[in-house]
């Protein structure tokens, strides 16, 4: 039916309007897909990136150092997931190699054990008290039921959530994207599985629960989870290939631990994701072609969703502004975010040290060089502190000590 040319007028006008309103009111990091290097122009250059890992991002940055303009179709968060020994950390270094992201490696206990002057604090396991005895993969793996599991439970979900506000600055601070093996999302699927095992109590679990939710809600959850499906069995196996001791010989990785795993991953995790992020499964249990997956990966359309979408929701602000605002956060204000893990509750004694053994732990920690002040003010260690005005308070009681490798 044709249009009167009054009603044409009044049409092209509303559309125009609209499509002025949602231009103001939306911006998409997604640009469609994620391209190969393969596939990529190759006259393409990313724009220098911010040193965000020297410089702080303030507010008066954000009048000429824009966000938006370093993002291009690669401006993504991918994490890899899956059982253990599901062949992971090879297939996340490939995928990053292949879309030119950067590799985020699962994080371990080490840079909390060894300080930065290359200490390493389980030598004084003998003699430290009790509620400080280390724990790690290596101590739980072997002693299931020991009285810090809880605390390394605790301690794995903070390196996690904090190595992820360092992939969201990444993306933010340069518009490269991120390949991360395992994220801070999948962490409760290994506090659950414990639980049902009794390695965590019931009081422990909720305290977890009641951190997880006042945590996550700061961040932007990721753009595509891949999960690695590899059944139980196979696990197993390939545990007993790569031949580490402390797994082969654990009390922990049986099928059963393994099962239950599989299962929080499958019916929980993914399923709590998939309406917010793109989800891609492989059967892995005979490894696969990377390559296919990079193909896959390159056919998903990022902007088929519209603004009313759960799918993809965190990634859609509303101008450079309020981008800057969430790397303002990410970069500068980091340890404001950390600090919402900090829920103290007494009766939860597993996760907390009694007075007394922290005064114990203090005296013996005084005697280390290097672990009276932080990194880089320790005259006892060999620093030079002539001329450094920044103020540094004692360490004493390392929360977290998280480095990227």
């Amino acid at each position: 039916m044709a249009l009167s040319s009054a009603a044409r007028v009044f049409y092209l006008n509303l559309k125009k309007s609209s499509s002025l309103l949602a231009s103001t009111r939306i911006c998409v990091v997604q640009t469609a897909n994620l391209t190969s290097k393969e596939n990529r122009d190759p006259d393409y250059k990313r724009p220098k990136p911010w040193p965000y890992e020297t410089k702080y991002y303030s507010f008066l940055w954000g009048y000429v150092e824009g966000t938006v303009k370093r993002f291009d179709e690669n401006t993504k968060i991918v994490v890899v997931d899956g059982n253990i020994g599901a062949g992971k950390s090879a297939f996340a270094k490939q995928l990053a190699e292949a879309f030119d992201l950067v590799y985020f490696p699962e994080p371990t206990m080490e840079p909390f054990y060894v300080t930065p002057y290359g200490y390493d604090i389980r030598l004084l396991d003998d003699i430290v008290p009790p509620s400080y005895k280390a724990c790690d993969l290596k101590t739980f793996y072997s002693n299931p039921h020991h009285r810090n599991v809880a605390q390394f439970q605790f301690r794995m979900f903070m390196f996690r959530y904090e190595q992820y506000i360092d992939a969201l600055a990444h993306v933010l601070n340069t518009g490269q994207g991120v390949v991360m093996e395992r994220s801070v999302y999948g962490d409760f699927v290994f506090l659950e599985t414990m639980h049902k095992f009794g390695y965590i109590s019931d009081p422990v679990r909720q305290l977890y629960k009641d951190i997880n939710e006042n945590t996550l809600d700061e961040l932007l959850r990721p753009h595509l989870i891949v999960y690695l499906d590899v059944s139980p069995e196979v696990c197993l196996q390939r545990i007993k290939e790569r031949n580490d001791p402390t797994e082969v010989n654990s009390k922990v990785l049986t099928k059963e631990y393994l099962e239950t795993l599989e299962h929080y991953y499958k019916h929980h995790y993914l399923k709590k994701l998939e309406r917010h992020t793109e989800i891609l499964m492989y059967d892995w249990n005979n490894f696969g072609d990377v390559e296919v997956v990079v193909e896959d990966i390159e056919r998903i359309d990022f902007e088929r969703y519209s603004r009313y979408d759960f799918k993809l929701q965190d990634w859609r602000k509303a101008d450079d502004w309020e981008w800057n605002y969430f790397r303002r956060q990410y970069t500068t204000h980091k340890n404001k975010l950390l600090i919402y893990s900090h829920i103290f509750r007494p009766k939860v004694s597993e996760v907390h040290h009694p007075p007394d053994e922290v005064i114990e732990y203090r005296e013996l920690l005084e005697k280390i060089p290097g672990e009276m002040y932080e990194e880089g003010f320790n005259p006892n260690a060999g620093d030079n502190v002539w001329f450094k005005t920044d103020h540094k308070g004692f360490r004493y009681m390392p929360i977290i000590r998280y480095r990227k490798e």
